[in-house]
């Protein structure tokens, strides 16, 4: 018996079956990386949705302090608006505070009437943009930072939304009734 040693090889199949093992690598390891890139994409855009909607409600609800004048009994008087563009708001929603070398006080705009009545606004009435208010702080609230002459006293004013305001109050060296501090 002869044995038959002159076989031929077909390296041709393997070759094939190889590339076609590189090619569906290739494809499963585009499609992985196809769908971190796009749930990366869709993180992005959801954080950015939320940044935009927490700045819009930040400045949409911004209090505008026109002045703060010191009236009879060291009350502060304050007149302001509501920024431009601005969402209608309670005024028992906009929270201040007075910060000072002996603390702290704070309250609400609670007591605000439009400019030039003394008649506080009716209850459930939201204040608008485009309409000048104004609140007396009287100094039984703010008897722990009162007026003080040539002292600076911070004013901080924060609506429910999160519209925050920062003002100076630099009394200077009169305090008496109709000294404008901002």
């Amino acid at each position: 018996m002869r044995e038959n040693t002159d076989e031929k090889h077909d390296n041709l199949a393997a070759i094939g079956i190889g590339a076609m093992i590189v090619f569906i690598a290739l494809i499963l390891v585009a499609s992985v990386a196809a769908a971190v890139i796009i749930s990366t994409a869709e993180k992005l855009q959801q954080n950015a949705q939320n940044t935009g909607a927490e700045t819009t409600n930040m400045l949409s609800s911004k209090v505008v302090v026109l002045s703060v004048m010191v009236i009879q009994n060291s009350d502060l008087y304050i007149t302001f608006e509501l920024a431009p563009g601005s969402a209608n708001i309670a005024p028992g929603d906009i929270d201040f505070a007075i910060v000072c070398s002996n603390g702290a006080v704070y309250g609400t705009f609670a007591q605000t009437s439009l400019v030039g009545t003394n008649a506080g606004l009716p209850a459930g009435t939201l204040l608008q943009s485009h309409t000048t208010y104004d609140v007396t702080l009287s100094a039984v609230l703010i008897n722990d930072c009162p007026p003080t002459a040539n002292d600076d006293h911070s004013l901080v004013i924060q609506s429910e939304y999160g519209g925050y305001t920062f003002e100076a109050l630099n009394y200077g060296s009169d305090v008496t009734p109709g000294a404008v501090v901002v």
